[in-house]
């Protein structure tokens, strides 16, 4: 085995064993109840309602903001449904007898998380035009990325990479708008 591999192979099990421990928090039933709302808030409600929010509180001002979040997030969709498709990495519950499903997942694939992907990308954005959402938008992005792997949805390499992957897509956005 290759020093690399060696390497690849320490990832791997660094990866599902903090999966693991993360996901012990679905065994108490009020915790596995609070990230289940995060994440499916984080499926697109709670952004849904910030762009109607942004609107109705800023009128035409909003517009912008809200094509740019929009715009992006359908790039977002694109793009890590795509890389589903490629990898088809199955989720941690799926091959993990020691990982529980909190939640049920949109589909069978783990890599990226799109969740987090979608929320760095729309919390990015509204941050940059509105600043002082940052006290609610950071904490709730991290909730959205955690909460992916305490239910077992994701390993947390699905989530950096979903992060990753949204910055990356914002950045980019912010040359188009």
């Amino acid at each position: 085995m290759s020093k690399l591999e060696l390497n690849l192979d320490r990832l791997r099990l660094w990866d599902l064993a903090l999966c693991v421990r993360l996901n012990t928090a679905v065994r108490i039933d009020p915790l596995r109840r609070v990230f289940r709302i995060v994440s499916r808030l984080g499926d697109g409600m709670f952004w849904y309602a910030l762009m109607i929010a942004l609107l109705a509180a800023n009128g035409a001002k909003a517009l912008i903001p809200v094509a740019h979040m929009a715009a992006t997030g359908l790039v977002c969709t694109l793009v890590y449904k795509w890389l589903k498709s490629k990898t088809s990495r199955p989720r941690p519950f799926a091959v993990e007898s020691t990982v529980r499903a909190g939640a049920d997942p949109l589909d069978a694939f783990s890599f990226p998380s799109g969740h987090t992907l979608h929320a760095v990308a729309f919390s990015a954005i509204a941050v940059a035009y509105y600043p002082m959402l940052a006290v609610l938008l950071a904490p709730f992005t991290v909730l959205v990325a955690l909460s992916r792997v305490v239910l077992g949805l994701h390993y947390p390499s699905d989530v950096l990479a979903g992060a990753a992957l949204g910055a990356l897509i914002v950045c980019a956005s912010f040359l188009a708008f």
